[in-house]
């Protein structure tokens, strides 16, 4: 039944695209094919299948949710009695990876994410790791306060773990894959969480069920749901996810069953096999298109599917949540990062024994980023095109013919494949927005059928004047990473901080120059295609204010104020985001002050508390003679010049060496009578000492 599903489904894709270059290639060989008519046609071929691949997607979604869904979910089959059973000795890892991230913010997250998870019982079967990969000393120091916190909020009810890891090797699946090796024999399934995820305690405990009725599953991916940010682009993408994002995914579940993805996040995964079969290779020559894996989740998963294990999507759960970029600009940072990693799949595309589905996933990936150029170029194309029409005169008399060759018309054509096409990229958010009103109380809690539809317009107009621009974005991106720049690992930015003017203008001049210049060329030389171009010329144009008007929070929140782009996260939250959102207005509410007595680095040389907490959490790793006449190097700087001599690597260094903490904390209470000794304020102490 699942390969009948996917050859409908290739069917249905080929048969259109063969349909719509059909109609396109008669339109062009009216006068004959040229070689740049051959690439506009072998272009949208291209595009076409893309786009209506999403469009039949969303379509049995959308079909799904008017029937009631019956019959496509995969965990609702029959299982065997002998595999039903509970499983009530199972161990559960929720795994959290973080790298220079707000340390209370992430803890507010799973303070909630905790607290639901306990009030849905079975929180004894869970235990909680804070991976950090955190390199700036201040924040790593934060961390471990914060986890000293929560370890406390929590003792005796569930266990909090606290693990830094000194070298960053492979980013975020080097440090998953370091977890696994040292602690994952200990537990049957672990939860993969971003630092930003809060998932609800009914989810969890849901997908663990799953998991033990179906022993043959490796993975179940919950679609995340973004929420919290209050910008008008971050409020625009929710909503545009809360009311399209479902039929999407049910889509993807019902024609891919097993065979689905992994997101990187907000996912169960049976440990055993993930450690047996999901080592990630370092690709062969230099970045960005060798080296580590960027994109690990995509490979991962079809790893799994490689060695027999299924992997589900999870369309019909609830509770899993995530954040978005507040800005156009920091959605374009995060999109950089992704597409280098997904560019990287196309060394890993025809890997020996991957299944077919998984290397369709690993195309789709590709495609994500590489559409943009296709489109690109085929603007660049149908405009050289038009430009070659227009100065070719037609000849009404050929050689030996006796009557006139008179130009046929195919307005009519052109008409129907534009519509058609504009249909494809647009019925599905139609398709959305209709199934709000199969559940009165979703209908209500995104606005009602009025304001729901007002923010559907206004979401769409914003989508259309933001796409070329994103499409400018992302063909540099293709550029660079084929000039072989990599890209810079980073922290997301997950606050609703505004873009400047000065940011906006630096970020898309060069979207507007883009934009003016192609404007005036064809207004100049071509005044019949550039009505044509108009939609796909204003947004880039007006690129500049549009990045700075979307990035506005007090917009954001007079729409809500007005009733549009509301979601049932804002209008009728759950309790796990009510946690957390109470969370989050207390921290801003009562601030986070500046630690007494200097900064945190100073607070873990001379606090007592702090330095024995930090000194109980680090690793002892041996050290060389040189290493070892460098770190006492660095104390005698320290003791001499004070800790802003000191760059941000050689307090890292400091922190990670516990002879040196040791050294340092007698070193800063010696020969004080009043308290802890200024390091660096003192000379001739510190030289006695």
């Amino acid at each position: 039944m699942p390969k009948m599903r996917r050859m409908i489904l290739l069917l249905l894709v080929a048969s259109a695209t063969a349909a719509a270059v059909l109609v396109l290639g008669t339109i062009l060989a009216g006068q004959g094919i040229s070689v740049l008519e051959l690439g506009i046609l072998a272009l949208f071929g291209l595009l076409f299948a893309w786009i209506t691949t999403a469009f039949w997607l969303s379509l049995a979604g959308f079909v799904l949710h008017i029937l009631g869904r019956p019959g496509h979910r995969l965990a609702d089959r029959p299982v065997a009695p002998s595999t039903s059973e509970k499983h009530e000795a199972s161990r559960i890892a929720l795994v959290m990876p973080i790298y220079n991230e707000d340390p209370q913010r992430v803890v507010a997250g799973l303070q909630a994410t905790l607290t639901s998870l306990l009030r849905a019982g079975h929180g004894d079967r869970f235990e909680l790791f804070i991976l950090s990969d955190s390199t700036d000393p201040e924040i790593w120091l934060a961390e471990e306060l914060a986890w000293s916190r929560l370890s406390r909020e929590f003792a005796g009810r569930l266990p909090v773990f606290y693990r830094h890891r000194p070298k960053n090797l492979a980013r975020k699946s080097g440090n998953i894959a370091e977890f696994c090796q040292s602690w994952g024999y200990r537990y049957d399934y672990m939860v993969v969480l971003d630092a930003d995820s809060v998932m609800s305690g009914h989810c969890l405990v849901s997908l663990v069920r799953r998991m033990d009725a179906n022993p043959k599953v490796g993975l179940i991916q919950v679609p995340p749901t973004p929420v919290l940010r209050e910008s008008f682009f971050a409020r625009s993408q929710q909503f545009a996810a809360s009311v399209f994002g479902p039929i999407y995914a049910t889509g993807l579940s019902f024609w891919f069953q097993d065979s689905a993805n992994y997101w990187g996040h907000n996912a169960i995964i049976r440990v055993a096999p993930f450690m047996a079969h999901c080592g990630l290779p370092t690709l062969p020559g230099r970045e960005p298109f060798g080296g580590e894996i960027l994109s690990h989740d995509f490979v991962e998963a079809a790893l799994l599917r490689r060695a027999g294990w299924e992997v589900w999507l999870a369309d019909d759960l609830s509770g899993s949540f995530e954040e978005p970029p507040p800005t156009l600009i920091d959605h374009a940072k995060r999109d950089r990062r992704w597409c280098q990693g997904n560019l990287q799949h196309l060394r890993v595309l025809f890997a020996e024994g991957l299944r077919p589905l998984s290397r369709l996933h690993l195309a789709m990936g590709i495609m994500a980023y590489l559409s943009s150029v296709f489109w690109f170029l085929l603007l660049v194309l149908s405009g050289l095109e038009a430009l070659r029409q227009a100065q070719t005169e037609h000849s009404y008399f050929m050689e030996g013919d006796l009557f006139p060759n008179w130009p046929v018309s195919y307005a009519f054509e052109a008409a129907t494949l534009l519509v058609i096409t504009l249909s494809i990229l647009y019925l599905p958010k139609i398709f959305g927005y209709l199934t709000l009103f199969l559940d009165r109380r979703r209908l209500i809690a995104h606005g009602g059928g009025v304001r729901a539809g007002l923010s559907l317009l206004l979401e769409s107009l914003t989508s259309i004047l933001l796409a070329p621009i994103l499409m400018l974005f992302q063909l540099g991106f293709v550029v660079s990473i084929l000039a072989g720049r990599s890209v810079r690992w980073a922290a997301q930015k997950r606050d609703d901080g505004e873009t400047s003017w000065a940011e906006a203008g630096a970020v898309h001049l060069s979207h507007t120059l883009v934009a003016a210049i192609a404007g005036w060329a064809s207004w100049h030389y071509l005044p019949d295609f550039f009505p044509w171009l108009t939609p796909v010329l204003a947004g880039p144009l007006l690129a500049i204010p549009l990045s700075r008007l979307t990035s506005r929070v007090d917009l954001g929140r007079t729409f809500r104020r007005w009733g549009l782009f509301l979601t049932p996260c804002e209008s009728d939250p759950p309790a796990v985001l009510e946690d957390l959102s109470q969370r989050l207005a207390a921290m801003e509410r009562d601030g986070q002050p500046a630690p007494r007595g200097g900064t945190l680095f100073e607070k873990a040389i001379a606090d007592p508390f702090v330095n024995a907490l930090h000194l109980t959490l680090l690793a002892r790793e041996s050290r060389t003679k040189s290493e070892r006449l460098r770190l006492d190097a660095l104390i005698a700087k320290l003791q001499e010049q004070g800790v802003d001599s000191l760059t941000r690597g050689q307090r890292s260094d400091l922190l990670s060496d516990p002879a040196s903490m040791t050294a340092l904390h007698a070193l800063a209470w010696q020969s004080s009578e009043e308290g802890p000794l200024s390091l660096g304020q003192n000379a001739a102490a510190g030289k006695r000492a």
